[in-house]
């Protein structure tokens, strides 16, 4: 026979409000009385109808996660965490991949809003503001995630991604290195940011850095690492070569490496490198890589509190997160400075 919850608060002596109040996980009933409701939920294996409560609440416990790449680490782990947070508040976590495609994106939009989901998170591919206000005009909480559009008012959790550009370039600076690169990503907010963030950390100390040092790369969630590698190539034939590259992300520094090592430069004594997001394995590949850290885990659960507290109190004003980056250091950079060059001559590479 199906428990009902008007069958475990006949047995505990409280209200259904009362019951469906700890299901939820409502602020406004004891925490003793939470604890009660929850461990006879658990003895007697009390299913909720999720369809019911969906019609009754106008939405459901589940949460939806849009990201441009679901096999991406940076958008695995950041799901792992976030739904594992959820999960302890008895809430599930929908995915959903827009492979980098705006229209993707919204068809994602609108099959996420059609079941009904507790609460929206995006990562938004879209590299203007079009389209999200129709999202965010509507009662279901929407949370950008990783990627930001600062002038709509609009929830987000992040990285700050300004901060963590300027750790890049003062980093290298460090290492005695002045002829530095940039390979960046598409035009939206972390990309952006990032190059911003490192570009001033150069001009601080009277460093520019010309055009010819600096890329732009699109999909690089999903080809990074190829789209490093083309890159790098068109890099080191520069006179002089760079010999400090910042790349958007983990894996355009790994194909950026491949590309120096494959025509024969030592990393990091005649090319240092650095990423960003410090991957899980990025500390096992041939040359160990440096990276600015995200804490991704920290950005998923922090995502979910919000989340989940949007839903319970809807009157809560819009909110911006920003976590602070760290700098990783491994073995494609050191902190001596690099020897001096006996000759700027351009290294030929070597083909592939």
């Amino acid at each position: 026979m199906t428990v009902r919850l008007k069958d475990i608060a006949r047995d505990l002596g409280v209200s259904v409000i009362t019951a469906s109040k700890a299901l939820r996980g409502s602020k406004d009933i004891s925490e003793e009385t939470r604890k009660r409701v929850l461990a006879r939920m658990r003895a007697v294996n009390y299913q909720p109808n999720m369809t019911a409560r969906a019609l009754a609440t106008g939405h459901s416990s589940i949460i939806g996660l849009i990201v441009p790449d679901l096999v991406h680490p940076f958008f695995a782990e950041l799901a792992k965490a976030l739904g594992g947070a959820l999960r302890k508040d008895n809430y599930g976590l929908i995915l959903a991949s827009s492979e980098e495609d705006p229209g993707i994106e919204q068809e994602e939009i609108r099959m996420m809003l059609a079941r009904r989901v507790g609460a929206l998170l995006i990562a938004s591919t879209r590299p203007s503001l079009q389209g999200i206000y129709n999202v965010a005009d509507l009662r279901t909480p929407l949370i950008l995630v990783d990627r930001n559009f600062p002038q709509l008012r609009v929830n987000f959790v992040g990285t700050d991604d300004y901060a963590g550009g300027q750790l890049a370039g003062e980093h290298l600076l460090s290492l005695g290195r002045r002829h530095l690169a940039h390979i960046g990503g598409p035009d939206l907010s972390p990309a952006i940011d990032r190059f911003l963030g490192f570009q001033g950390a150069l001009r601080r100390h009277g460093i520019d850095l010309p055009e010819s040092h600096t890329a732009s790369v699109a999909r690089v969630e999903e080809l990074g690492d190829e789209a490093g590698y083309a890159v790098m190539q068109q890099l080191m034939r520069l006179n002089p070569v760079p010999d400090g590259v910042f790349c958007y992300n983990d894996l355009t520094a790994i194909g950026a490496m491949q590309a120096a090592l494959d025509a024969g430069f030592a990393i990091p004594e005649q090319i240092a490198f650095l990423g960003f997001g410090n991957v899980r394995y990025s500390k096992y590949l041939r040359v160990p890589l440096s990276s600015i850290d995200q804490a991704t885990s920290e950005l998923g659960f922090k995502a979910a509190e919000l989340a989940l507290k949007l839903i319970r109190e809807p009157a809560t004003p819009h909110t911006t997160i920003k976590l602070p980056p760290k700098l990783v250091v491994r073995a494609s950079s050191n902190v001596e400075p690099a020897p001096q060059r006996k000759s700027t001559a351009v290294r030929s590479p070597r083909k592939r």
